[in-house]
């Protein structure tokens, strides 16, 4: 196909993605399903008849994505939030991965003619789970959970790829060699752990020197700058024997938690390109599966995602998280949660690339598992958030740090108040809230759209007030709107 072809038939799915996203908005559909749904329309058992089947490619970019959607991770994960939940978070990432993929093996093995390395292989793929395909659903339907909830899923997600990853290339590497010992595999992960960790906390250390000492001449060379100082950290540390995924995430955690020059900038940068990557990685994965080799996998398929959604993960989250003190209703949301995304299937075409026996099998038992997950779980979150009882009527929550000029020291934000149906100030105006005279309620979202507000614009139950100034005001407007 002539070059310019493919970048006329790629602007056009990038193109129809961005506006197929309003329907995630709107109906609260997974966005991930969506793009899915696109690279398969597209392929070459779909309308677009376009034929891709390269799994080193599709590896390779979701590799290449991958990387910076962690990092991205690493930085919106608001540390100062999050770092109360650090334990429940690593426990979730280790101790629940493996337990995961261990019910997961049995599973099938016991019902299906997997071998025991098979079965794992298997199990480690699906144990990774996908935090913005969660975060994307309750943002759409204006959910907000209860303290420690989605900082605790927030964490796993950013960590557990690692791990997941690491599983899977240990079990690929015992397949080859099944005389690997367990002493020299447990020395090689905390290796690969304990470089990851020390790099990725130098590499974001060193990116926050960089960013708020080196006087660039343009604000725009700061986004590119990062840019290389992502992949630089992962590929360095990749090289000398650590987790380069690990490291990417931490080096993010810590330059988010950092004051930095053209935070907000960086901020808008981060999310875009985190966005153009989770469509390019999507729609490539949805290329390269063919629906007409899902029919070999359907019944296999739903068994695995029933036992992994209602069984596997349960059993796991509540044996990893029994040392914290979390609620029943609390860890069944936490399980609930554990959405499967983009990365069990990137996972999925390792087997494929090393050649293993049964690796299109797997492929497409994978694409099959994280469709279930994604179909039952995400659109299910807001009913299952309200029958738990976990739903926080009046959280906050900050979108971007408002930033003039290149001062580090602002300490105004932009942050959500949430309006309970039981507050006596619905039908009220905002000038009854009384806000200090540095505080402005910019923005109003409500269920038909937003709306520009004035001090007389009444309020109403369920409307999400996005607030300028500083974070000082928190206390007292949450308390205004849930009396």
């Amino acid at each position: 196909m002539h070059f310019t072809w493919l970048i006329l038939i790629g602007a056009a799915l990038l193109v129809v993605s961005i506006l197929a996203s309003k329907i995630s908005s709107r109906y609260g559909i997974p966005a991930l399903l969506i793009f899915l749904a696109l690279g398969m329309l597209s392929g070459s058992d779909g309308l677009g008849q376009i034929h891709f089947d390269n799994p080193l490619i599709v590896q390779q970019i979701g590799s290449l994505a991958l990387v910076f959607i962690l990092f991205t991770g690493g930085v919106d994960a608001h540390w100062d939030r999050a770092k109360k939940y650090i334990k429940a978070g690593l426990l979730l990432s280790t101790v629940g991965v493996i337990l995961s993929t261990v019910l997961v093996a049995a599973f099938v093995v016991a019902l299906f003619s997997f071998s025991w390395l098979e079965g794992l292989l298997l199990g480690a793929i699906v144990s990774s789970t996908d935090a913005p395909a969660v975060f994307t659903s309750l943002r759409s339907n204006a959910i907000a959970l209860k303290d420690g909830i989605g900082e605790t899923v927030e964490l796993e997600s950013g960590s557990n790829d690692p791990m997941a990853i690491f599983l899977v290339l240990t079990f690929l590497g015992l397949m080859y060699d099944p005389t690997l010992g367990v002493g020299e595999l447990i020395l090689h992960f905390v290796r690969e752990m304990s470089i990851g960790l020390v790099c990725g906390y130098l590499f974001g250390m060193i990116s926050v020197l960089a960013v708020n000492k080196l006087q660039l001449e343009f604000e725009g060379l700061y986004p590119v700058l990062m840019i290389g100082l992502v992949f630089f950290a992962y590929a360095s540390v990749a090289l000398i024997g650590g987790n380069g995924f690990l490291a990417v995430y931490v080096m993010g955690l810590v330059f988010g938690s950092r004051k930095t020059y053209f935070k907000r900038t960086l901020s808008r940068f981060y999310d875009g390109v985190g966005w153009l990557m989770q469509i390019v990685m999507f729609l490539i994965l949805g290329l390269q599966v063919f629906p007409s080799r899902m029919s070999n996998v359907v019944i296999s398929g739903i068994s695995v995602a029933l036992f992994l959604m209602f069984a596997a993960r349960p059993i796991s989250v509540l044996l990893a998280l029994a040392p914290t003190k979390f609620s029943i209703r609390d860890k069944l949301m936490i399980a609930w949660m554990g959405m499967r995304g983009a990365v069990p299937i990137i996972l999925a075409t390792f087997p494929v690339t090393a050649g293993i026996e049964k690796a299109d099998f797997l492929f497409h038992l994978v694409f099959f598992v994280v469709l279930m997950s994604v179909l039952v779980q995400g659109m299910t979150l807001t009913p299952a958030a309200k029958k738990l009882q976990v739903i926080s009527p009046h959280a906050t929550k900050r979108v971007h740090e408002a930033q003039h000029g290149t001062s580090i020291h602002e300490s105004s934000e932009l942050m959500d108040f949430i309006v309970p149906f039981n507050s006596s100030m619905i039908g009220r105006s905002i000038m009854d809230l009384d806000l200090p005279s540095d505080a402005l309620v910019v923005l109003i979202s409500r269920e038909e759209g937003t709306i520009s507000p004035t001090g007389r614009t009444l309020l109403e139950g369920g409307d999400v007030l996005v607030v300028l100034g500083s974070k000082d005001i928190s206390p007292s407007l949450v308390g205004k709107l849930a009396s």
